[in-house]
């Protein structure tokens, strides 16, 4: 065998050879740095935020039992937006995280990462995404810089998969700072459900399907997606409605119900419990998007179709009973004739198939809380 006696060639850094994917934060010492806790910012989509300041999608000791893996994963601060309005030509983020990047099918810009929008209500548009390297716990990074001084409404969603210790935005120091746009109603959007509702496998959080919505229809919605662990306990059921002034609760976490059975035994009383303290409140139950496997494992298809049908069949005979305010939604046609080419690993929705399940749910939303706040423009997402 001859020796290859040539040099090595030199590794190849995207961050050197295209000017758009390095990680520049000039001008961080001329910044003025805000928290979100105080006015005028406002942080939404914590339930608990006013009473525990801190950013946390359960209590910090729920007055109901709940497994260790739902109360770390409550951390994880998905749903969780900051909102404000600003003349600054520049808007930065500094964040301290309780853990870095790790997941092998997932973004750190999604998992960790905080991106941003401009426009306003009904007319949002993505105007940057963090930047930092894989694996950081801190970072402090732009997230938009232009030249002109005008007043501008943002939107900053938080990560998705990561807990938030400490969040700042940094804007230039003579830049004036309004409070956002009032929402179009008081009432939240709660979702109830597994790492599908979390947000895996977005590329950034913005494009959760959750933070879809709530730029479409302008509501506060607050994310109770607990990746992996969704299993209709009636204690998540309680907390959900310890949640005040509820639009409606979306229940999607039949992905995580342990098969057919299981899923008869928690779904009718995750419904009840929730209906103990809010007998009026609308009631979105949505049936999973199909798994990309099923055109080669026809037994996921079999049991995702037997659990449809328990589930239509549950929700005629509790309206039958006298509960008219239940809808059952069938997310099986969201992502088309192929939903595995709108998922990562066959199972979590890419951007696209985020995007295709906001358009199926859409409609069913904004008919199920039927009023003026749930009319806002829809937004390009």
């Amino acid at each position: 065998m001859v020796p290859n006696n040539s040099p090595e060639p030199d590794k190849v850094s995207p961050f050197q050879l295209d000017q758009n994917m390095k990680i520049d934060n000039a001008g961080a010492d001329e910044r003025l740095w805000y928290s979100p806790l105080e006015e005028p910012l406002r942080v939404s989509g914590f339930a608990w935020l006013d009473v525990e300041h801190k950013y946390r999608r359960l209590p910090t000791v729920p007055d109901v039992s709940i497994v260790p893996e739902v109360d770390a994963l409550a951390n994880c601060t998905s749903g969780g937006q900051i909102r404000f309005r600003t003349n600054s030509r520049s808007v930065s983020v500094r964040v301290r995280l309780t853990a870095g990047s790790g997941m092998y099918h997932m973004p750190p810009t999604g998992e960790c990462g905080v991106d941003a929008y401009i426009g306003g209500p009904g007319e949002w548009k993505h105007a940057g995404t963090a930047r930092f390297q894989p694996g950081q716990a801190e970072y402090e990074s732009s997230l938009f810089t232009v030249v002109d001084r005008k007043v501008r409404s943002f939107l900053l969603n938080m990560p998705l998969y990561q807990g938030v210790e400490e969040i700042w935005v940094g804007l230039e120091p003579e830049a004036e700072v309004w409070a956002p746009e009032s929402y179009d109603s008081s009432k939240k959007v709660i979702v109830y459900g597994t790492s599908i509702t979390q947000g895996g496998c977005a590329s950034r959080p913005g494009m959760s399907y959750t933070n879809i919505l709530s730029r479409r229809l302008h509501l506060e919605f607050v994310n109770l997606g607990f990746s992996g662990n969704g299993k209709g306990e009636p204690e998540l059921a309680e907390l959900a409605a310890q949640i005040s002034e509820p639009a409606c609760l979306v229940i999607d976490y039949e992905a995580n119900c342990g098969g057919t059975e299981a899923y008869r035994q928690t779904l009718q009383q995750y419904i009840e419990t929730y209906r103990k303290f809010h007998p009026e409140v609308p009631i979105i139950l949505v049936s999973r998007i199909p798994h990309g496997a099923e055109s080669f494992m026809p037994e996921f298809r079999e049991g995702r179709l037997a659990r449809k049908k328990f589930q239509k069949e549950l929700i005629q005979e509790l309206i039958e009973a006298g509960d008219r305010n239940l809808t059952f939604v069938d997310g099986s046609d969201w992502l088309g004739d192929d939903p595995g080419e709108t998922t990562v690993d066959g199972v979590h929705p890419t951007d696209l198939g985020f995007k295709l399940m906001a358009d199926g749910l859409e409609p069913v939303l904004r008919q199920a809380i039927g009023d003026k706040a749930a009319a806002a423009g829809r937004s390009n997402s």
